[in-house]
């Protein structure tokens, strides 16, 4: 009997792949292989658009033109058969393409945790972004309990703290964020 033999995606097969499908479901490329990413939870859209919008005001008090906050949709490649679409991501340097799908260098990448996914984040994602040189900084937050889950690099070290109150500084780029404002969904 023949087996069958599946040769897995890179990120540009991906990309292309990813152009060709329908709206609704998202996707994210693991180890060659594209994973449709489960349904959000409305907690967990309220999250993500309360950091975003923390993240962008931090952004703005810093004047900082060379930096962009974005929102879900943007891929970030991590290896050659990788790639992960991050609730939010900051990214420093040279504009890019208007019309470009991914950001291949943040230095700050957000996930909200959720029940289905809190496992991967905190497991693969974790190690996978921080194989990107440019990554700085990875926050999990837990909707649910109200704290971030901090990982930095630091003097070539992951170091990792949970927050539940208080202000922190993500530098670079240094952005001054108020945990409680990662969760204020009435703007």
């Amino acid at each position: 009997m023949a087996e069958l033999s599946i040769k897995p995606m890179t990120v540009e097969d991906f990309l292309r792949w990813e152009e060709d499908q329908p709206e609704a479901p998202r996707f994210e490329l693991i180890d060659g292989v594209p994973h449709m990413m489960s349904p959000e939870r409305i907690r967990h859209t309220d999250v993500k658009g309360a950091a975003f919008v923390a993240l962008g005001r931090a952004l703005g008090r810093l004047d900082r033109s060379d930096c962009r906050v974005f929102t879900e949709g943007v891929t970030v490649p991590i290896q050659s058969h990788s790639a992960y679409k991050p609730d939010i991501s900051v990214y420093c340097g040279e504009p890019l393409d208007e019309d470009a799908t991914v950001v291949e260098m943040p230095v700050i990448v957000v996930e909200v945790l959720s029940p289905a996914t809190a496992g991967f984040d905190r497991g693969a994602k974790l190690i996978g972004y921080f194989q990107l040189d440019s990554m700085v900084h990875y926050l999990l937050i837990d909707p649910e309990e109200k704290t971030v889950e901090y990982h930095r690099r630091c003097d070539g070290e992951i170091i990792r703290q949970t927050l539940a109150d208080g202000t922190f500084t993500l530098d670079p780029p240094g952005l001054e964020v108020e945990v409680a404002d990662l969760f204020e969904t009435r703007w």
